[in-house]
């Protein structure tokens, strides 16, 4: 039998052939699983056991490991665990180890009003003005990930249409709408810009994004700390607060469980109070 080692190797490959998963996305499992195999000091699959996940459990939390992150590290033993178990390879059943409950997560969010002032900062007609008025128009309109925006390609918008295709997470592939905001700003950017030796519609860094919008939000007022996924919230939040469904929200995310979509539910929530005072107990006023 291979080593344990080899097994990891095979694993990621498998993930990045046949999973079609991101190379960063197989990077950050191979992080995760180093470091067990660092603790567990293991050379076969059968010794992975329910007393050593337990004690390498208790590791990461020890070592100030915040719940979520913990369980990033618990997911990528599990996938290995059920990788070596669609090759028939005798090691612990992955139904024994479940994932630390965590706690509703709060949403980073801003107002309606600072989010219009932050989409109003970017003035001027110069190509960079116009290309950052056009990415956070984007960001607003679609709710893309960073990674999705910055991996766009020219020939993949068509501004006579309403709507392009973005391939996500998982390599999934989905359909985002063009508000006619960010129609009108990407095509300006791409009047100012012209013809240039470059395919991306924005050949920035992820980094270069973050910092520009972080000046943008301070330029504009605002005092919390505002990221592109504080606009993808934006986004998710305006769609359910005029009156959206969960379902529709979730595809437009790209999500592939409704759970995670559920992190906005207290403002559906909202909507149901409204509905209980307006019908409730009528008849006994």
């Amino acid at each position: 039998m291979a080593s344990i080692l080899e097994l990891k190797k095979q694993f990621l490959e498998y993930l990045e052939i046949e999973k079609g998963r991101a190379v960063k996305t197989v990077e950050n499992y191979d992080r995760y699983l180093k470091r067990f195999f660092a603790f567990a000091k293991i050379s076969e699959p059968k010794n992975i056991s329910e007393d050593l996940v337990r004690k390498y459990r208790l590791y990461l939390n020890r070592a100030n490991l915040n719940k979520p992150t913990q369980n990033y590290y618990v997911i990528a033993l599990r996938m290995f665990l059920k990788y070596l178990a669609k090759r028939n390879i005798a090691s612990l059943d992955t139904g024994k180890i479940e994932l630390a409950k965590l706690p509703q997560r709060e949403l980073d969010l801003i107002s309606p009003e600072d989010l219009e002032r932050l989409l109003d900062i970017p003035k001027g007609t110069s190509a960079k003005i116009l290309r950052d008025k056009a990415i956070l128009e984007l960001f607003f309109s679609t709710g893309l990930r960073i990674s999705e925006l910055c991996n766009l390609n020219i020939d993949e918008i068509n501004l006579k249409r309403d709507e392009f295709s973005v391939r996500g997470k998982g390599g999934k592939i989905r359909v985002v709408f063009l508000s006619d905001r960010a129609k009108d700003a990407i095509k300006k950017y791409l009047e100012k810009r012209g013809e240039v030796d470059n395919e991306k519609l924005f050949p920035v860094t992820p980094r270069s994004i973050q910092r520009m919008i972080k000046k943008y939000a301070i330029a504009a007022g605002i005092s919390k700390k505002v990221t592109p996924h504080v606009l993808r919230h934006a986004f998710a939040t305006d769609l359910l607060q005029n009156g959206a469904d969960l379902r529709s929200v979730q595809a437009m995310l790209g999500h592939a469980n409704i759970s995670t979509t559920q992190i906005y539910t207290h403002f559906t929530d909202r909507q149901l109070k409204e509905v209980h005072k307006a019908f409730h107990g009528r008849r006994r006023k």
